[in-house]
């Protein structure tokens, strides 16, 4: 893999701006350009609300929107969607022993504890959802397996809400996977109580003409310990929001994603970590690849520590690994930093395509070529999908990424 390496760490008490490692582009393989841009302010720095007239409609001219096609969101981003179609989800859960379920209503004191929305479109979802979903981890329970919410979209538009309730000192994993089809707007909130550890998987694997839009928002609590994976495949136009913030000190925070975009898909993820509490720490990995003529990914990282946010440690990474011609990478990673006395902090941005010597060295052993481009993005991932930590879950992964192989040439 022949890499645009932008990697970049930032001096305690500085603030990286304009550098290479702030926002790289590549727009492909065989164009020889790479654009370094500058961002403007950390997205952290957003006022929070439920109030959709808080957020002006976006134009496509701000920094959280200049990446995505906006006439492809189905109307999230303008108000247009609330007077389409009502859609259906159907909704399977597979919950063990001792957890529960519950549908609410909005009153539930349990609904935006995690945090508020930051963009207009997870302001609509909140302003337009029915009925919440509610999933509780009894405290002390340590779950021998994974809560799992099975969510298939049956059409027209959904506007949802989820609260993933994780009591103290209890252990869980919680699968949501989306198949099906659909314009699909949705806040999900993890809670993680006191000294509790929880993986949260999300998976989207929609049908081709999705449009998908969440901010997932994690409240992590004292010495408590969230491992986030999400995985992305499907979808016409999938925009990503996950946010982490820490209720106390000793909270930690692993963020883990993969995605792999087709011809003519935009996939989007938009990570905000909010180190405003000590002691903390937080590691990102995200790898993509794509193929396709206008396969289009975005990444883009904001990491705040606070100036209260002492003893912090903290790291972003994100690889992209450009199969065919027509594909284009927007990754940037950002990093602000307010305070001196940390532990460490530092980000990494590459994107590249296969490396012309690593093939010819496969073949050389006699391995055909097509076989040989396989394993180098085989290889790629592997790595991401073993920090799961989940056996039902690796497995359906590598064969989910195999089955996009299949289309490599």
């Amino acid at each position: 893999m022949a890499e645009q390496n932008t990697s970049g760490s930032t001096t305690a008490g500085s603030i990286e701006v304009g550098t290479a490692g702030a926002g790289a582009q590549l727009a492909g393989p065989g164009t020889g350009r790479a654009e370094v841009r500058q961002p403007i302010d950390a997205r952290v720095a957003v006022k929070p609300s439920y109030d959709v007239t808080d957020f002006p409609v976006p134009t496509g001219r701000e920094e959280d929107w200049r990446f995505t096609p906006l006439h492809r969101l189905a109307g999230l981003h303008d108000g247009t969607a609330v007077g389409a179609e009502k859609g259906n989800d159907k909704v399977e859960l597979g919950l063990p022993d001792g957890v529960t379920a519950e549908t609410v209503g909005r009153d539930d004191a349990r609904i935006g504890k995690a945090g508020k929305p930051v963009d207009r479109v997870a302001a609509q979802a909140y302003s337009a959802f029915e009925e919440a979903l509610v999933v509780t981890v009894p405290q002390d329970a340590v779950l021998t397996e994974p809560v799992k919410i099975d969510v298939h979209g049956e059409g027209g538009v959904r506007f949802a809400h989820v609260v993933i309730d994780v009591k103290p000192f209890a252990e869980a994993v919680v699968v949501l996977n989306h198949t099906g089809t659909g314009t699909r707007a949705a806040n999900v909130e993890l809670l993680v109580g006191d000294g509790a550890k929880l993986t949260f998987v999300s998976v989207q694997d929609w049908d081709r003409d999705a449009v998908h839009a969440a901010q997932q928002t994690a409240l992590i609590g004292r010495d408590a310990s969230l491992k986030s994976v999400v995985v992305t495949f499907g979808g016409d136009l999938v925009r990503i929001h996950p946010r982490v913030t820490y209720a106390a000190t000793g909270g930690e925070a692993e963020l883990y994603g993969l995605y792999f975009a087709d011809a003519g898909q935009h996939l989007e993820h938009r990570l905000q970590i909010d180190h405003d509490t000590p002691h903390c720490r937080s590691n990102v990995v995200y790898k993509g690849a794509l193929q396709g003529q206008d396969a289009h990914a975005v990444w883009v990282g904001d990491v705040l520590i606070r100036a209260a946010a002492e003893g912090t440690d903290t790291y972003e990474h994100n690889r992209n690994l450009v199969l065919t011609d027509g594909a284009r990478v927007d990754s940037i990673p950002n990093l602000e930093i307010e305070t001196g006395e940390i532990v460490g902090a530092g980000h990494a941005s590459a994107t590249g395509r296969f490396d012309d010597e690593q093939l010819f060295y496969l073949q050389a052993r006699g391995i055909p070529e097509e076989e040989a481009r396989r394993l180098v993005v085989r290889g790629f991932f592997a790595e991401l999908v073993q920090q799961i930590g989940v056996a039902e879950i690796h497995d359906q992964l590598m064969e989910k990424i195999e089955s996009e192989l299949a289309g490599v040439a």
